[in-house]
């Protein structure tokens, strides 16, 4: 049992065991058992007169969802298929259709398609809602149910209805299922720029990042003009790797850290604890990020933005920045429970504002980009607050009348160019100098407060 847990526990019993003659404990005892007498009477009277019988479990375990969907979006009580998914975000591997998804207003809202997934072949864009899966309506299914008919046997058909905002009609895509194994870490050149593709921060994302860095320099036979991070559609995954990867390019200096409501949930982490040096050696680094790119991601881009060692270049990031404890409650079910929130080395916490870009360049590849509704962290019920928050006129940076982005998604087609925001990095990258213009680009963030720091964890 972790700490966390035997602390609350001795809290309870210590509870029953005081004396009213303590007016503040007696007060608190009273209303606690209070509110647990009001839980047990309805309890009882399910149990007693609900038109059909009812299991303690499914009373149970609705009761735990309850209590965690009043804290925040990301605490949550996993058991079943929701572990078997917690298991896959870490280990890297899972079946299905490449799609990571949430539940908002009764339909299934799409956070983001894993790349080259049959989702992603297919069309499919954050911020579209499934309405129904092979014919059938999925408002107000449990989320649990309809992954579990999104999944089945490789090679066999499904049929979604997407809803577009922007869009008048329903889309409706076909795709044939597959065994989707997860690729944290690809690789690539464009001209002689070094491209990191980063899909998630799984077990050895930052091992294999180093090994994909060798490949590239081997493939070219020399180094490279620079790299590229790209970090789009990227939605976290594990603080270590996060850690790991950023330390990849910074010869010193902090990466991340939190602060939680016990001090012994503070912590703040440093270049050079797992790896030596800047293995880019001083070459420009480009960071792309847009709304998908979120927490672990965020904590990179934070990172190498602060410490004036990348240009963040895309739109806004996603704006998760808090920290989920896994607590193991069996061998199958665990709590995932809102224990912190992290800061960049400046002390900006990036919930709800997320990461702001550098250079803002939109995704004019995307047919849709200037009519399609964006979805981040602000738009989720019961969203953390971040009482630092910039304006949101500040944080926003319209580039859709930029005469530098007036090109059409068909346009740039015929140019041969299929990723506009990969292409405008590159070309910057060739045309950059060297460490001291890197740093020109880079905007120097203004800390939010010296209170936001959290203090050395002892």
């Amino acid at each position: 049992m972790s700490r966390n847990l035997l602390q609350a526990t001795a809290i309870v019993g210590a509870l029953a065991l005081i004396p009213l003659g303590t007016s503040a404990m007696a007060q608190v005892d009273t209303e606690t058992y209070r509110e647990l007498d009001k839980f047990m009477d309805v309890y009882n009277r399910i149990k007693a007169d609900y038109v059909d019988p009812v299991d303690d479990k499914t009373l149970v375990k609705g009761a735990i969802d309850g209590m965690l969907a009043a804290l925040d979006p990301h605490s949550s009580y996993e058991d079943g298929l929701d572990y078997q998914n917690l298991e896959i975000q870490t280990q890297g591997n899972y079946g299905g259709l490449g799609l990571t998804v949430t539940q908002d207003s009764g339909l299934i809202k799409i956070i983001a398609p894993q790349e080259d997934s049959p989702a992603d072949k297919a069309g499919i864009k954050s911020g579209d809602y499934i309405t129904r899966i092979d014919g059938t309506s999925v408002y107000d299914v449990p989320l649990d149910d309809s992954i579990t008919k999104m999944r089945g046997k490789p090679g066999t058909r499904i049929s979604l209805e997407i809803i577009r905002p922007g869009k008048d009609k329903p889309l409706e895509v076909t795709m044939t299922r597959e065994v989707i194994t997860q690729q944290p870490v690809k690789w690539s050149v464009m001209g002689d720029v070094g491209v990191l593709n980063i899909n998630a921060f799984s077990e050895h994302t930052g091992d294999d990042t180093r090994a994909a860095m060798v490949s590239i320099q081997k493939a070219l036979g020399h180094q490279p003009l620079g790299y590229i991070v790209d970090l789009r559609d990227n939605g976290g995954g594990l603080l270590t790797e996060a850690i790991s990867f950023s330390d990849t390019f910074l010869t010193r200096g902090e990466i991340v850290s939190q602060r939680g409501r016990d001090s012994s949930d503070n912590a703040r982490y440093f270049a050079e604890s797992a790896v030596p040096g800047d293995l880019a050696h001083g070459l420009p680094v480009i960071v792309l990020v847009n709304a998908g790119t979120a927490s672990a991601s965020e904590i990179v881009a934070g990172a190498l933005q602060d410490q004036h060692r990348a240009i963040v270049m895309g739109e806004r990031s996603f704006g998760k920045g808090s920290v989920q404890t896994l607590i193991q409650l069996g061998p199958d079910t665990a709590l995932r429970l809102t224990t912190a929130r992290y800061f960049t080395p400046s002390g900006r916490s990036v919930q709800e504002g997320g990461i702001k870009p550098d250079v803002a360049v939109p995704d004019l590849s995307d047919p849709d980009y200037r009519d399609r509704p964006v979805f981040r962290e602000d738009d989720l019920r019961q969203h953390l607050i971040n009482e630092l928050k910039a304006d949101d006129e500040a944080i926003e940076e319209d580039t859709k009348d930029d005469p530098r982005f007036s090109e059409t998604a068909d346009g740039l087609k015929k140019q041969g160019i299929d990723d506009f925001q990969l292409y405008y990095a590159a070309k910057t990258i060739a045309r950059l100098g060297g460490p001291a213009q890197v740093a020109a680009l880079i905007k120097k963030p203004t800390p939010d407060a010296a209170a936001a720091k959290p203090a050395d964890s002892k």
